[in-house]
């Protein structure tokens, strides 16, 4: 009979129902918001942008999606754009949440800016950015990002590290310095259309701030919006 290995000792570990923190006594309520969701937004990206915020990257967000029978993922992304439209993002078509859009599109980002005790959550449909954004936004991209997006189908399993590698220096060989790398026909942007941006803000006793901004109507005459507040 083979022995069975040794398992190594794991480390130590606290015990998680015991980890706690108190939020700073901060203030957040209805008199200080913007007219808009994407003013507000724009205050708080700013100021998780400071210098003094702690925040590497503020526009880092979780972006969940679920395929057509529900099943959800989530992962972090970057944001690259937001405006009254939305918030956008840039991937492979043929990735897992691009193919779970194109199931079922619709989605949430979450904004974590822990440093700040603050989040942002998002949730609304989703879609495909026209062609000529994603092209702009290739362009402006470093260029081994670019050959990085034509390298990985994103998603698929692979063997080893090594296809990647491999595959890069084909394509370092096809498009040398000075050549321009073409967008790949397999890439672009999402942009997520919100339906209700909620902006919280850690308090203490776990009292926390959460004020909505939740989109009520949309037509002809323009899009309607209420302010609520949810009870932590």
């Amino acid at each position: 009979m083979t022995p069975s290995p040794a398992v190594p000792d794991l480390p130590a570990v606290p015990d998680p129902s015991g980890l706690r923190r108190g939020y700073h006594p901060g203030r957040f309520d209805e008199s200080m918001l913007a007219a808009t969701w994407v003013g507000q937004f724009r205050k708080w990206f700013a100021d998780a942008s400071g210098p003094d915020s702690g925040i590497s990257e503020p526009n880092a967000m979780i972006f969940g999606t679920a395929d057509a029978a529900g099943q959800p993922s989530s992962r972090t992304v970057l944001m690259k754009g937001f405006d009254r439209r939305g918030f956008t993002l840039f991937t492979n078509y043929g990735s897992t949440k691009a193919r779970q859009v194109a199931e079922n599109p619709f989605g949430s980002l979450l904004f974590p800016w822990y440093q700040l005790e603050r989040q942002v959550i998002v949730a609304g449909s989703v879609e495909r950015v026209p062609q000529a954004e994603s092209d702009a936004y290739f362009r402006s991209r470093p260029r081994g990002s670019q050959l990085g997006a034509w390298a990985s189908q994103q998603s698929a399993v692979i063997p080893s590290r090594s296809v990647l590698t491999e595959r890069l220096a084909e394509l370092e060989r096809r498009w040398p310095t000075g050549v321009p790398v073409p967008v790949p026909p397999f890439w672009g942007g999402l942009r997520l259309a919100p339906t209700s941006v909620e902006f919280w803000q850690g308090r203490p006793n776990r009292l926390h701030d959460r004020l909505r901004y939740r989109l009520i109507a949309q037509g002809a005459e323009g899009v309607c919006w209420v302010v609520e507040r949810l009870a932590p």
